[in-house]
Formats: C-alpha cells, sequence, structure tokens
C-alpha cells in the first residue's frame, strides 16, 4: 500500500485543525459528560470503534471513485448552522450533532456518495457518543421507573412478600424502596444498544439480523432492570433495608448487565440456529484432460 502523499496529507492535518479549533468547547463539554455521567461513559469508546470500522473500509475506499457532490456543501451550510443554533440557544445536542453533520457533508463535498455509502454506518456510529436531550432523556426514563417498579411488586407478590407500591416507590414491611432515575435502566438501555450495534456487526453480515439482535437490546434490558429491582427487594426484605444501598445494590448492576449480554448471546445463537446465513457452495471445477489423456 502507497503511503499518502503531503498533498493529501497537508490538506487533512489543515481540516482536521479547524474542526478542533472550531469545535473545541463543545468537545470538552463533551467529553467532561463522558466522565461525569455513567449514563454515557460508554461515550469513549464509540470513536475508536469508529475509527476500526473506518480502517476495515479502507481497501473498498482506495478502489471507490472520487466524485465530489454540490450536495454536499449544503449538509456543510446546514451543519455549520445548526453549530451557530446550537450555541446562541444553550443547545448542546444541536451542536453536538452539528459534529456528525459536518463529516457527513465534508465526505460528501469532497469525495462523493461512493465514499458517503462506504462510511455510512461509521459515521451514524458517531450518534451514540452524544447524550440524548434532557426532555427526551427524563421522557424515557420516567416511564422505565414505572416499568421497573411494577415488575419488582409483581415478583415479590408472587413470592408472598408483602408489598405496597406507590408509583415508582416501593413499600415493604422493614422498609422502603425508591426506584430512582439512575435505577430506571436507561443507563443499561443505552449501554446494552451500543453493545448490541456492535456485537451484531461483527457477528452477522445480515442486515436484518443486525436490527433486530440491536433492537432486542431494548427489552432485554427492561427485563434485566426489572429482575435487578426484584432482587433488592427481596434482599431488603430478608436482611434488611441497608441491603438496597450497599454492596447488593452495586454488584446486581454489574451482574445483570453481564446476564443482559448473555441473553443478547442466546438471541443471536438462536436466530443463526433457525435461520443460519448461506453459505456458497463448494463449486466443482471439471478436471482439464492432459495430453495424454485425450483419446483420437
Amino acid at each position: 500500500m502507497t503511503r499518502p502523499r503531503p498533498a493529501i496529507l497537508l490538506p487533512l492535518v489543515a481540516l482536521l485543525a479547524s474542526f478542533g479549533w472550531l469545535y473545541r468547547d463543545v468537545l470538552t463539554k463533551l467529553v467532561y459528560d463522558w466522565g461525569h455521567d455513567d449514563n454515557y461513559s460508554h461515550g469513549f469508546l464509540i470513536v475508536p470503534i469508529a475509527l476500526y470500522l473506518v480502517w476495515e473500509r479502507r481497501d473498498r475506499l482506495m478502489t471507490a471513485s472520487r466524485q465530489p457532490s454540490l450536495v454536499g456543501l449544503v449538509v456543510l451550510i446546514g451543519s455549520l448552522l445548526t453549530l451557530v443554533a446550537g450555541i446562541l440557544g444553550a443547545e448542546l445536542f444541536l451542536s453536538r450533532v452539528s459534529m456528525i453533520g459536518l463529516v457527513a457533508g465534508t465526505v460528501l463535498f469532497v469525495l462523493g456518495w461512493a465514499h458517503f455509502r462506504i462510511l455510512f454506518f461509521p459515521i451514524a456510529f458517531l450518534l451514540l457518543m452524544v447524550p440524548i436531550p434532557a426532555i427526551i432523556f427524563n421522557q424515557i426514563a420516567f416511564p422505565l421507573q414505572l416499568l421497573a417498579s411494577r415488575f419488582g411488586e409483581s415478583t415479590l407478590n408472587v413470592l408472598d412478600i408483602p408489598v405496597l407500591r406507590e408509583g415508582n416507590v416501593i413499600i415493604l414491611a422493614n422498609t422502603t424502596l425508591e426506584v430512582a432515575e439512575a435505577c430506571s435502566g436507561i443507563r443499561s438501555l443505552v449501554s446494552l444498544l451500543t453493545l448490541g450495534i456492535v456485537y451484531s456487526y461483527f457477528t452477522d453480515q445480515r442486515g436484518w439480523v443486525r436490527v433486530f439482535v440491536s433492537l432486542s437490546t431494548i427489552p432485554t434490558a427492561i427485563i434485566s432492570n426489572g429482575i435487578r429491582v426484584a432482587g433488592i427487594g427481596i434482599c431488603a426484605h430478608y436482611f434488611g433495608g441497608e441491603v438496597a444501598t450497599g454492596f447488593v445494590h452495586t454488584f446486581s448492576g454489574w451482574a445483570l448487565f453481564v446476564v443482559a449480554f448473555v441473553i443478547l448471546f442466546v438471541v443471536m445463537h438462536g436466530v443463526q440456529t433457525i435461520l443460519p446465513p448461506k453459505r456458497l457452495s463448494a463449486v466443482t471445477v471439471p478436471s482439464v484432460p492432459t495430453p495424454s489423456e485425450v483419446t483420437l
């Protein structure tokens, strides 16, 4: 493979430097959120994985035809306007999404549609690093809190443990448990969705299987979190309310995340067992007779 020429490297370095300067404040706040918000700690992995996906496509990118498109210029201008709107409106989500739009527009404007189609998945994958807007986050988190509370209440009733639920508060005989936002399951939902996309991408080449397995992480995360809440309720009933905020609470989060991944593995294995991917059958090439074998 030939090394990139300076004529290509210099514009690339200038482009990256301009991008870094333009989004320096946005990137700083984004990295800060990754490090301080457990809901999005997986953000540190998104960019390296996206870069690997680009590197994986390097041969296709080298052979793709370069036909710059003016549509990319429209996307670039729209992304820059979105950045301005996000800064003026103090809306971080718009500013962060504009970064991905800028990358997509640059690929289209400089390289064209052939390269954009090859890079579509790595670019779209970057959306997973952007935290959900607070208004949407709250709309998702609260119903998940109620689901986890109801699941825990139903499980405790089945086990004949006296329980009363008021909203997201579970009242036991010796303690009261509140399913807070952090225990709603949205943290494991976002992380599992990311894991499901990556796992299905490297496990199966069929698009519908990747989509199915990725979407299956949603009910998996909800059920796993409900089991966690019920388990904490059982431990609190028999061993006291201190368990709910102690080691069991922390350990159950990690343990059920592992259980959720096992469920994800079982789903993928089940799909591939019922509908195995098609494999190219070996083609038998007829042997060519040697001159000594030719009969006159």
